[in-house]
């Protein structure tokens, strides 16, 4: 068998990504489990692995990789940077046609290239196995602490993004001596919100129940983790069907009035569908028994579940305050009576090095084996997109699209 030679890209996308597909010793560990396999680095003055931690393990870098067989990204490729017949793997964003990577899928079908996107590697069961979810909760639910602590004038957490990595920002939310006895609401069982409660069990909160939720009052800080049977119903339907709430979320109601009465923080970390209905209304928001203060918006669907969220913020400035009366966005910590939001969409970039840790695993147990090894239950070929320049058949409808004749919101 010939050597597979394997590329692992410099984020060239702005803003730079500082994380990277496979750490230094994640590169060994491929080597070290492939034999067949050939690996370089481009190289990259704004990774969170530094250049020298490759080259002291012995993993070469080389500007130019055109001779390279599969390449390794995470963002979108910048289309000038595309090589032509080459395989990639990055996260493309167009399979919902967004309308900003247009240009993207568009080269990729001209310039030959096979397209396989991380987001559609599954298992058999359609559950994905490589994503950064987990640090989007982990970083999202004590980007949400550090802002309530902020609002209210209780503790002052240095940013994630400042922290050398996880244990650094654990020493930050170890030092909080002193949380209310609020009401904490976590959305989603998937791997952001299993995220977001390894923080707040690590920090020693306790979990309760839906019932004691709403029913209970504490003498200390509690949180509750809210499935999609919690706070959605279906009107005429005696029990919760989950696969019908998944097929026709626009036949149900949202039900998550009676939380938001109760929960101070609320942190938002399931998947939300356009055709589902918000958590609550702007109007809701206005009534005297509407108790949620502040809101990490984990998920980050602009105009989505949320209403409040209106736009995507940054590492650097990641909050807003949201006045309900006015329906305007005003600075962060304006006033106690707003609703202050976080809403950074890029959370797993603030603890870069553990991110890429945990993705060069997945990308080891599920990937890798599948590349190397022909691939022999589909895992790849169920998450190719375009292939040699042409779109596999399960994404041909993205053809009008790719090509520009078709109109994108």
């Amino acid at each position: 068998m010939d050597r597979v030679k394997l590329g692992i890209l410099r984020e060239g996308k702005i803003p730079y990504d500082k994380r990277v597909p496979l750490s230094p010793k994640k590169c060994l560990a491929v080597l070290a489990e492939f034999p067949d396999a050939q690996l370089v680095v481009q190289p990259s003055p704004f990774r969170c692995f530094k250049d020298q931690e490759y080259t002291d393990l012995g993993i070469p870098l080389r500007e130019d990789l055109s001779n390279c067989d599969v390449l390794f990204g995470v963002k979108e490729v910048p289309v000038d940077q595309l090589i032509p017949n080459k395989t990639y793997f990055f996260f493309s964003h167009t399979i919902k046609k967004q309308p900003h990577n247009q240009k993207l899928l568009h080269a990729v079908l001209e310039k030959g290239i096979t397209l396989i996107d991380y987001e559609l590697i599954t298992n058999d069961k359609g559950e994905r196995e490589v994503a950064f979810g987990r640090w989007a909760g982990i970083v999202g639910a004590y980007n949400g602490l550090l802002t309530y602590g902020k609002k209210w004038n209780l503790f002052d957490l240095k940013p994630a993004h400042q922290c050398i990595d996880m244990m650094d920002m654990e020493e930050e939310f170890f030092k909080v001596k002193f949380l209310p006895n609020i009401k904490i609401a976590v959305t989603g069982g998937g791997r952001v919100a299993q995220g977001a409660i390894e923080v707040l069990q690590r920090m020693g909160l306790r979990e309760v129940t839906v019932k004691e939720y709403l029913h209970e009052e504490f003498a200390e800080p509690v949180f509750v983790q809210l499935r999609s049977s919690d706070y959605h119903a279906k009107p005429g339907a005696d029990a919760w069907d989950s696969q019908d709430f998944y097929q026709n979320p626009h036949l149900y109601q949202s039900t998550f009035s009676k939380f938001a009465k109760v929960t101070d923080l609320l942190m938002v970390c399931a998947y939300w569908n356009p055709a589902a209905p918000v958590l609550f209304t702007e109007e809701d928001m206005r009534e005297p028994d509407f108790k949620i203060n502040t809101i990490a918006d984990i998920s980050c669907d602009v105009n989505g579940a949320v209403p409040c969220t209106k736009r995507v913020t940054t590492i650097p400035e990641p909050a807003f305050d949201y006045n309900p009366w006015s329906k305007e966005e005003e600075p962060a910590y304006t006033s106690t009576k707003n609703i202050t939001v976080m809403a950074v969409d890029n959370l797993p970039c603030e603890l870069p090095r553990n991110a890429s840790v945990d993705f060069g695993r997945q990308l080891l147990a599920h990937v890798m084996p599948a590349l190397m090894n022909g691939d022999p239950k589909g895992v790849l070929a169920r998450a190719t997109i375009a292939k040699d320049g042409v779109l596999t058949e399960k994404y041909q409808y993205l053809q009008d699209y790719a090509m520009g004749r078709e109109a994108v919101n």
